[in-house]
């Protein structure tokens, strides 16, 4: 694979330093130029409220500098706002001699292991990497940061490592009855001086990965704790001042956020115990989804649509106004989600790089949210009215440096499916392709939004059909479900089945399935379709549309393999709280993080 990542030098002089204490849009010079201006972009009005009241930053004295190695892939601006949370300023790697002087040494890994090795290897830093551990420095790393420690990987390999730890990195195996990749929340098995987890407290973290470290009796002396999915596997590691974790603490709430300040403050004495938890498997997912679009007034809003409806039925006509996007974010996560999603709900129709004020509601969100953040809408290839062509990897490698965990991708995967069922060639040109090969599949959710279509027989069409739980308006007893694009307004050939089927193939790490017949209806999740999706795919399945009461989450958790379940309005209008939610489910016997 080729590494796509840019030099140091070139990534670290284009990152800024955002505040939060006044109300700003966005200008760009060009889509990937950006810059802060008080004046208005078109006629979209972008404020906030700021935040500052959840952070804590730091004057730049030794003790407060963390070095960062950020070799130019995916999202890091959610470590470096995790430090700054903690009151650290933050030095980043320019040359190798910057490894070699660091007091405390953070690499946050994201991507692909060959790319990430063709980087360090290219520019002296996996010398200086090798030296600076094996002088027993301060050092932690983070998911790709922990298996880049070790001999080789398979990943579109094998590929040589730093070989400072015994052992190959595979991949999950899924014949284990395990969905791959590894996302969601999980329970640690801490060992003895695990140091950096002593505040964890049974508690869960957050896991976004295909591939792990398997133990054995050649590594068992740097295992700090396990995980167990499918199999035990290692999730972290320390020998000394060395540290090295495979979930994320900087999405981990704020148990991860006691991961990082003890690696950080050593000799910190603690002296409130922490809260214990009961984790002890991978959790059920409750996410917050967030549809956000410009209002008549050219606000950016959270609206909510009625089987994507999104306007209200009043003489004005006017764009459904549930709050602030960035304030309903905080707020969520405060209230326990596990996850937030921003779809852009108008993304399809403009470029995407030029819609920059939601670019802007990631980067001021990621400052105080400490979970995963994903975002959709307009994530494709692109040519603009100049005539200058930007790739869909160009689109997300934005969306991730302001913020995003994990791209949405909607009409676009549906183009791609078809294109590859009709010809059977995966081209690697899609942007679905693009993406997963250069950021790993567990960064790629395709969302599906698929209308019921009733039949009288199953042989009446050639797609995917079920019997359905209630029968249609004319006692038909089967259904299938198109797909559609352009936010659900244009039908496709092609069925949910058959479009899960084919993403999974090209590359899609998750799925979001929607369904347009449940959407704001509250009377529960399609779990005839949530069931066909899941039992269907290798990969996890997000159950959306339709969330009512919390009984609608045990359901569609009971009936289907749903991994998480999404819901918007209910929790926009303050219906259902989230921890009404994660109290039921608790009831029910289902585990969810507490």
């Amino acid at each position: 694979m080729e590494a796509t990542a840019a030099p140091f030098s070139s990534i670290t002089s284009s990152r800024q330093n955002l505040s939060s204490s006044s109300s700003y849009s966005i200008r760009a010079s060009s889509p990937t130029s950006l810059f802060l201006s008080r004046k208005n972009i078109g006629n979209v009005n972008l404020k906030f409220k700021s935040p500052r009241s959840f952070s804590v930053r730091a004057s730049s004295t030794p003790d407060s500098v963390v070095t960062l190695l950020d070799y130019g892939a995916g999202n890091v601006r959610s470590i470096r706002n995790a430090l700054r949370h903690l009151g650290f300023s933050i030095k980043d790697v320019q040359t190798p001699g910057d490894i070699l002087n660091a007091d405390r040494l953070i690499f946050p890994g994201v991507g692909a292991f060959a790319p990430a090795m063709d980087v360090l290897n290219k520019t002296g830093m996996a010398e200086a990497l090798c030296t600076y551990i094996e002088n027993d420095r301060p050092f932690l790393g983070i998911c790709l940061g922990l298996q880049l420690l070790f001999e080789s990987s398979e990943e579109n390999g094998p590929v040589k490592g730093l070989g400072l730890i015994p052992g190959r990195i595979g991949r999950f195996d899924p014949s284990a009855g395990i969905r791959v990749p590894h996302i969601g929340w999980n329970a640690l098995q801490v060992g003895k001086d695990s140091e950096i987890l002593d505040d964890v407290g049974n508690r869960h973290v957050y896991f976004v990965h295909s591939y792990r470290a398997i133990p054995s009796n050649e590594n068992k002396e740097w295992i700090s704790s396990t995980c167990n999915y499918g199999e035990s596997f290692i999730s972290s590691i320390r020998r000394g001042n060395v540290h090295a974790v495979q979930f994320h603490p900087e999405k981990s709430g704020e148990v991860g956020l006691s991961v990082l300040r003890r690696f950080l403050q050593p000799k910190l004495r603690v002296t409130q115990k922490p809260m214990e938890g009961k984790a002890s498997k991978l959790a059920k997912r409750v996410i917050a989804c967030l549809d956000v679009r410009s209002n008549d007034k050219g606000d950016l809003v959270v609206t909510k649509g009625d089987q994507y409806d999104v306007r209200e039925q009043s003489n004005e006509n006017e764009v459904r106004n549930l709050g602030k996007p960035v304030d309903l974010a905080g707020q969520y996560y405060k209230d326990g989600a596990d996850e937030i999603s921003f779809l852009n709900i108008t993304g399809f129709r403009d470029f995407p790089l030029g819609d920059l004020p939601m670019i802007q509601v990631l980067r001021y969100t990621s400052e105080n949210v400490f979970v995963p953040l994903t975002v959709g809408g307009g994530i494709r290839d692109f040519t603009d009215a100049s005539g200058r062509y930007y790739s869909s990897l160009e689109v997300a490698a934005e969306y991730f440096r302001s913020g995003a965990d994990k791209i949405s991708i909607g009409s676009d995967a549906v183009y791609a499916a078809e294109e590859f069922m009709k010809s059977g060639v995966k081209t690697g040109k899609s942007s679905l392709e693009q993406i997963s090969r250069v950021y790993g599949n567990q960064a790629v959710v395709v969302s599906i939004d698929p209308r019921r279509v009733y039949v009288n027989h199953p042989d009446d069409v050639p797609y995917k059909v079920i019997r359905v739980t209630n029968p249609g308006p004319n006692g038909e007893e089967y259904a299938w479900y198109q797909c559609t694009v352009s936010g659900g307004r244009e039908g496709r050939p092609i069925g949910a089945f058959e479009l899960a089927k084919a993403v999974e193939e090209l590359g899609a790490g998750e799925i979001l399935l929607n369904c347009i017949d449940c959407d704001g209806q509250g009377k529960g999740f399609d779990t005839d379709l949530v069931k066909l999706i899941s039992d269907s795919v290798g990969i996890p399945v997000i159950a959306s549309s339709g969330a009512g009461t919390p009984q609608h989450f045990s359901e569609v958790f009971e009936k289907t393999n749903a991994s998480a379940a999404l819901a918007a309005g209910i929790f926009h209008r303050k219906e259902v709280p989230i921890q009404s939610v994660k109290e039921h489910l608790l009831e029910e016997g289902i585990e969810v993080r507490i």
